[in-house]
């Protein structure tokens, strides 16, 4: 399996698999053609209440990884979860975020959770 973590705005890359957005948000001023995003399971985000959490400052990295990581036990977010890491295991996939440190976001969750 081979899953990596770039940010949205970054420019497409041939190596890239397939493309995944997990941002709730389209990324803003990002034409859906020159973003070149091959699925976007919603289901994958964390929730708002967990993302304006983390945003505000109240918590550390750790905890919000924790937090996250029990929301993906929810059955819509395990199925979205399952679906891309089966995926991954066909071949290369690039988890895509408008976050502009993707080390410290949920996409960096997410890739670890798919074994990355």
């Amino acid at each position: 399996m081979s899953v990596r973590v770039r940010r949205v705005y970054d420019p497409p890359e041939p190596q890239e698999g397939v493309r995944v957005l997990v941002d709730r948000l389209w990324p803003r001023g990002l034409a859906k053609d020159a973003a070149r995003v091959d699925e976007w399971p919603k289901a994958l985000t964390p929730s708002t209440e967990l993302r304006r959490w983390y945003h505000a400052g109240e918590g550390s990295y750790e905890e919000f990884a924790e937090r996250y990581g029990a929301e993906l036990a929810a059955e819509e977010a395990a199925e979205a979860l399952e679906g891309v890491r089966e995926l991954a295991r066909r071949g290369e996939v690039t988890l895509l975020t408008a976050s502009k440190t993707p080390e410290e976001s949920h996409a960096s969750v997410l890739a670890r959770l798919l074994g990355a």
